[in-house]
Protein backbone atom coordinates (compact mmCIF):
# COMPACT_ATOMS: atom_id res chain seq x y z
CA UNK A 1 0.00 0.00 0.00
CA UNK A 2 1.15 3.47 -0.99
CA UNK A 3 1.92 5.47 2.03
CA UNK A 4 0.54 8.79 2.40
CA UNK A 5 3.07 11.39 3.52
CA UNK A 6 3.01 14.70 4.89
CA UNK A 7 4.93 17.60 6.15
CA UNK A 8 4.27 19.79 9.29
CA UNK A 9 4.32 23.58 7.90
CA UNK A 10 6.60 24.86 10.83
CA UNK A 11 10.32 26.39 10.28
CA UNK A 12 10.52 28.78 8.47
CA UNK A 13 7.64 28.37 6.10
CA UNK A 14 5.50 30.10 8.56
CA UNK A 15 7.32 33.29 7.11
CA UNK A 16 5.77 32.15 3.47
CA UNK A 17 2.20 32.39 1.48
CA UNK A 18 -0.12 28.95 2.01
CA UNK A 19 0.31 28.81 -2.07
CA UNK A 20 4.22 28.77 -1.33
CA UNK A 21 4.42 26.13 1.25
CA UNK A 22 1.86 23.94 -1.12
CA UNK A 23 4.05 24.58 -4.10
CA UNK A 24 7.09 23.14 -2.34
CA UNK A 25 5.72 20.55 -0.88
CA UNK A 26 4.04 19.33 -3.79
CA UNK A 27 7.14 19.57 -5.79
CA UNK A 28 8.92 16.98 -3.06
CA UNK A 29 6.42 14.50 -3.58
CA UNK A 30 3.89 15.18 -0.26
CA UNK A 31 0.53 14.49 -0.72
CA UNK A 32 -0.24 16.71 2.51
CA UNK A 33 0.26 19.53 5.01
CA UNK A 34 -0.15 19.81 8.51
CA UNK A 35 -0.72 23.29 9.43
CA UNK A 36 0.22 24.60 12.74
CA UNK A 37 -1.71 27.08 14.74
CA UNK A 38 -0.23 29.96 13.48
CA UNK A 39 -1.86 29.33 10.05
CA UNK A 40 -5.50 29.48 11.26
CA UNK A 41 -5.79 30.97 14.58
CA UNK A 42 -8.88 32.63 14.73
CA UNK A 43 -7.59 35.28 17.18
CA UNK A 44 -4.93 36.15 14.81
CA UNK A 45 -6.10 35.51 11.61
CA UNK A 46 -8.80 37.15 9.90
CA UNK A 47 -11.48 35.46 8.06
CA UNK A 48 -10.42 36.33 4.74
CA UNK A 49 -7.17 34.83 6.06
CA UNK A 50 -8.67 31.64 6.74
CA UNK A 51 -10.59 31.72 3.25
CA UNK A 52 -7.26 32.22 1.65
CA UNK A 53 -5.85 29.09 3.50
CA UNK A 54 -8.86 26.86 2.64
CA UNK A 55 -8.78 28.06 -1.23
CA UNK A 56 -5.39 27.33 -1.42
CA UNK A 57 -5.56 24.22 -0.16
CA UNK A 58 -8.72 23.17 -1.86
CA UNK A 59 -7.50 24.81 -5.42
CA UNK A 60 -4.09 22.64 -5.20
CA UNK A 61 -5.30 19.26 -4.50
CA UNK A 62 -2.71 18.65 -1.53
CA UNK A 63 -4.98 17.13 1.59
CA UNK A 64 -4.49 18.56 5.44
CA UNK A 65 -3.46 15.74 7.58
CA UNK A 66 -3.96 17.29 10.20
CA UNK A 67 -4.51 21.29 12.14
CA UNK A 68 -2.21 21.25 15.03
CA UNK A 69 -3.65 23.35 18.09
CA UNK A 70 -1.59 22.46 21.00
CA UNK A 71 -2.11 24.40 24.03
CA UNK A 72 -1.20 24.09 27.72
CA UNK A 73 -3.58 23.14 30.03
CA UNK A 74 -1.38 22.41 32.82
CA UNK A 75 -1.28 26.08 34.57
CA UNK A 76 -1.48 27.20 37.99
CA UNK A 77 -3.13 30.47 36.95
CA UNK A 78 -7.39 30.13 36.88
CA UNK A 79 -7.89 33.04 34.24
CA UNK A 80 -5.36 31.51 32.21
CA UNK A 81 -5.95 28.50 32.13
CA UNK A 82 -9.56 29.42 31.48
CA UNK A 83 -8.26 31.43 27.86
CA UNK A 84 -6.51 28.65 26.62
CA UNK A 85 -9.60 26.70 26.98
CA UNK A 86 -12.00 29.04 25.31
CA UNK A 87 -9.01 29.66 22.40
CA UNK A 88 -8.87 25.86 21.76
CA UNK A 89 -12.67 25.87 21.61
CA UNK A 90 -12.49 28.90 19.74
CA UNK A 91 -10.15 26.98 17.06
CA UNK A 92 -12.24 24.47 16.71
CA UNK A 93 -15.18 26.29 15.64
CA UNK A 94 -13.11 28.03 13.09
CA UNK A 95 -11.78 24.64 11.90
CA UNK A 96 -15.30 22.71 11.75
CA UNK A 97 -16.47 26.02 9.31
CA UNK A 98 -13.72 25.03 6.45
CA UNK A 99 -15.17 21.90 5.30
CA UNK A 100 -11.94 19.97 5.86
CA UNK A 101 -12.08 17.33 7.60
CA UNK A 102 -8.85 16.47 9.58
CA UNK A 103 -7.85 15.80 12.97
CA UNK A 104 -6.71 18.56 15.19
CA UNK A 105 -4.19 17.59 17.25
CA UNK A 106 -4.02 18.47 20.92
CA UNK A 107 -1.24 17.80 23.66
CA UNK A 108 -1.77 17.86 27.45
CA UNK A 109 1.08 19.87 28.90
CA UNK A 110 2.80 21.30 31.10
CA UNK A 111 5.18 22.28 28.25
CA UNK A 112 8.81 21.62 29.57
CA UNK A 113 10.35 24.44 26.94
CA UNK A 114 7.95 27.17 28.38
CA UNK A 115 9.41 28.54 31.30
CA UNK A 116 6.18 29.92 32.59
CA UNK A 117 4.96 26.45 32.90
CA UNK A 118 4.75 25.04 36.18
CA UNK A 119 7.19 21.78 36.76
CA UNK A 120 5.68 18.80 37.03
CA UNK A 121 6.04 17.19 40.40
CA UNK A 122 7.46 20.35 41.52
CA UNK A 123 5.79 23.36 40.55
CA UNK A 124 2.48 21.13 40.07
CA UNK A 125 1.32 17.85 41.68
CA UNK A 126 0.57 14.95 39.04
CA UNK A 127 -3.28 14.62 40.65
CA UNK A 128 -3.70 18.83 40.21
CA UNK A 129 -2.26 18.11 36.79
CA UNK A 130 -4.08 15.41 36.01
CA UNK A 131 -7.64 17.63 37.25
CA UNK A 132 -6.45 20.12 35.32
CA UNK A 133 -6.42 18.52 32.02
CA UNK A 134 -9.25 15.81 32.68
CA UNK A 135 -11.72 19.03 33.31
CA UNK A 136 -9.94 20.90 30.16
CA UNK A 137 -10.69 17.61 27.63
CA UNK A 138 -14.31 17.40 29.09
CA UNK A 139 -15.40 20.68 27.75
CA UNK A 140 -13.30 20.08 24.58
CA UNK A 141 -14.97 17.35 23.46
CA UNK A 142 -17.84 19.02 24.34
CA UNK A 143 -17.17 21.02 21.31
CA UNK A 144 -15.64 18.29 19.83
CA UNK A 145 -18.84 16.70 19.44
CA UNK A 146 -20.82 19.91 18.54
CA UNK A 147 -19.06 20.59 15.40
CA UNK A 148 -18.36 17.04 15.10
CA UNK A 149 -14.48 17.20 14.77
CA UNK A 150 -11.69 14.61 15.68
CA UNK A 151 -9.48 15.65 18.50
CA UNK A 152 -6.26 13.57 18.17
CA UNK A 153 -4.09 13.92 21.49
CA UNK A 154 -0.05 13.48 21.18
CA UNK A 155 2.02 12.30 24.19
CA UNK A 156 4.74 14.88 24.27
CA UNK A 157 8.16 14.00 26.47
CA UNK A 158 7.91 16.18 29.65
CA UNK A 159 4.23 16.44 29.58
CA UNK A 160 1.37 14.87 31.84
CA UNK A 161 0.37 12.72 28.89
CA UNK A 162 3.71 11.85 26.88
CA UNK A 163 3.81 8.12 26.76
CA UNK A 164 1.06 4.97 26.22
CA UNK A 165 0.44 4.44 29.63
CA UNK A 166 -0.45 7.59 30.37
CA UNK A 167 -2.23 8.71 27.01
CA UNK A 168 -4.49 5.65 27.98
CA UNK A 169 -5.17 7.19 31.58
CA UNK A 170 -6.59 9.94 29.12
CA UNK A 171 -8.38 7.48 27.05
CA UNK A 172 -10.10 5.63 29.89
CA UNK A 173 -11.46 8.45 31.60
CA UNK A 174 -12.96 10.17 29.09
CA UNK A 175 -13.90 7.27 26.34
CA UNK A 176 -14.97 9.29 23.72
CA UNK A 177 -15.28 8.31 19.98
CA UNK A 178 -14.32 12.36 19.47
CA UNK A 179 -10.53 11.97 21.17
CA UNK A 180 -8.20 9.78 19.32
CA UNK A 181 -4.43 9.74 18.96
CA UNK A 182 -1.71 11.28 16.91
CA UNK A 183 0.95 8.25 17.29
CA UNK A 184 4.40 10.27 17.45
CA UNK A 185 6.60 7.27 18.06
CA UNK A 186 9.92 9.48 18.96
CA UNK A 187 8.14 10.31 22.33
CA UNK A 188 7.66 7.00 22.97
CA UNK A 189 10.70 5.44 22.66
CA UNK A 190 12.30 8.41 24.77
CA UNK A 191 10.35 6.43 27.28
CA UNK A 192 11.36 2.90 25.97
CA UNK A 193 7.94 2.02 24.61
CA UNK A 194 7.47 -1.36 22.65
CA UNK A 195 6.39 1.18 19.41
CA UNK A 196 4.74 -1.63 17.51
CA UNK A 197 3.09 -2.93 20.43
CA UNK A 198 1.90 0.53 21.67
CA UNK A 199 0.36 0.89 17.92
CA UNK A 200 -1.17 -2.48 17.69
CA UNK A 201 -2.95 -2.11 21.61
CA UNK A 202 -4.20 1.35 20.09
CA UNK A 203 -5.73 -0.03 17.07
CA UNK A 204 -8.10 2.34 15.26
CA UNK A 205 -7.60 5.05 17.76
CA UNK A 206 -4.87 6.08 15.88
CA UNK A 207 -5.96 8.68 13.28
CA UNK A 208 -2.85 10.59 12.50
CA UNK A 209 0.98 9.38 12.62
CA UNK A 210 4.28 12.31 12.54
CA UNK A 211 7.16 10.73 11.21
CA UNK A 212 10.59 11.62 13.44
CA UNK A 213 13.07 9.77 14.72
CA UNK A 214 14.79 10.21 18.57
CA UNK A 215 17.73 9.17 20.73
CA UNK A 216 18.45 9.69 24.22
CA UNK A 217 16.43 9.68 27.22
CA UNK A 218 13.83 12.35 28.55
CA UNK A 219 14.84 14.61 31.49
CA UNK A 220 15.72 17.86 29.38
CA UNK A 221 14.89 19.93 26.64
CA UNK A 222 16.35 18.27 23.14
CA UNK A 223 20.44 18.81 23.06
CA UNK A 224 20.91 18.09 26.57
CA UNK A 225 19.32 14.08 27.39
CA UNK A 226 17.93 13.19 24.09
CA UNK A 227 17.50 14.79 20.45
CA UNK A 228 15.53 14.34 17.66
CA UNK A 229 17.73 13.30 14.31
CA UNK A 230 17.41 12.77 11.15
CA UNK A 231 15.09 10.08 10.57
CA UNK A 232 17.27 6.79 10.59
CA UNK A 233 19.68 7.90 12.96
CA UNK A 234 17.78 7.02 16.10
CA UNK A 235 15.97 4.50 18.09
CA UNK A 236 12.91 4.54 16.49
CA UNK A 237 12.54 0.88 14.65
CA UNK A 238 10.80 2.04 11.82
CA UNK A 239 10.48 -1.35 9.75
CA UNK A 240 8.23 -2.59 12.82
CA UNK A 241 6.01 0.31 13.17
CA UNK A 242 5.26 0.48 9.65
CA UNK A 243 4.57 -3.46 9.70
CA UNK A 244 2.82 -2.67 13.15
CA UNK A 245 0.48 0.01 11.13
CA UNK A 246 0.00 -2.49 8.68
CA UNK A 247 -1.52 -5.00 11.11
CA UNK A 248 -4.22 -2.33 12.22
CA UNK A 249 -4.99 -1.74 8.39
CA UNK A 250 -4.25 2.06 8.93
CA UNK A 251 -4.54 4.17 5.99
CA UNK A 252 -4.55 7.61 6.97
CA UNK A 253 -1.73 10.11 6.82
CA UNK A 254 1.85 10.02 7.75
CA UNK A 255 3.50 13.62 8.54
CA UNK A 256 7.37 14.32 9.02
CA UNK A 257 7.90 16.33 11.85
CA UNK A 258 11.37 18.42 11.55
CA UNK A 259 12.76 19.05 14.69
CA UNK A 260 16.51 18.27 14.01
CA UNK A 261 17.25 21.59 14.29
CA UNK A 262 20.92 22.13 14.91
CA UNK A 263 21.55 20.39 11.78
CA UNK A 264 18.14 22.66 10.28
CA UNK A 265 20.13 26.07 11.29
CA UNK A 266 23.81 25.06 9.98
CA UNK A 267 23.85 22.59 7.23
CA UNK A 268 20.58 23.57 5.58
CA UNK A 269 20.91 27.37 6.49
CA UNK A 270 16.78 27.38 7.72
CA UNK A 271 15.83 26.76 4.47
CA UNK A 272 12.72 24.33 5.10
CA UNK A 273 12.13 23.86 1.12
CA UNK A 274 15.69 22.07 2.16
CA UNK A 275 14.43 20.38 5.07
CA UNK A 276 11.43 18.91 3.08
CA UNK A 277 13.28 17.48 0.16
CA UNK A 278 16.09 16.31 2.66
CA UNK A 279 12.97 14.35 4.70
CA UNK A 280 11.58 12.74 1.53
CA UNK A 281 14.97 11.75 0.87
CA UNK A 282 15.37 10.00 3.97
CA UNK A 283 11.96 9.00 3.94
CA UNK A 284 12.75 6.79 0.20
CA UNK A 285 16.13 5.58 1.38
CA UNK A 286 14.72 3.84 4.25
CA UNK A 287 11.43 2.11 2.43
CA UNK A 288 8.86 4.52 4.05
CA UNK A 289 7.35 6.07 1.42
CA UNK A 290 6.12 2.75 -0.10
Amino acid sequence: MKRKIGFLAGLDFVSQSPQKVIDTLLAEGYQAVSWPLCWFDPRVKTENELENLVHAVESSGIQVSEWVVQLDYVICDEALWSDRVRHTIEAIHALSQTGIEAPINLFTGPAPWDNNAPLLHRGISEGKAWYLVNKAFSLLLDAAQRENVTLAVEPVFGHLVHDYYSLMELLHHHESKYLKVNFDPSHGVLYQNDTGWVIRQLGDKIVHVHLKDAVGRPGGLPGETFQFPLLGEGEVPWQDMMKALDDIDYRGYLTVEFESFKYYAQVLKGDPALAARQAMNDLKRIGLDT
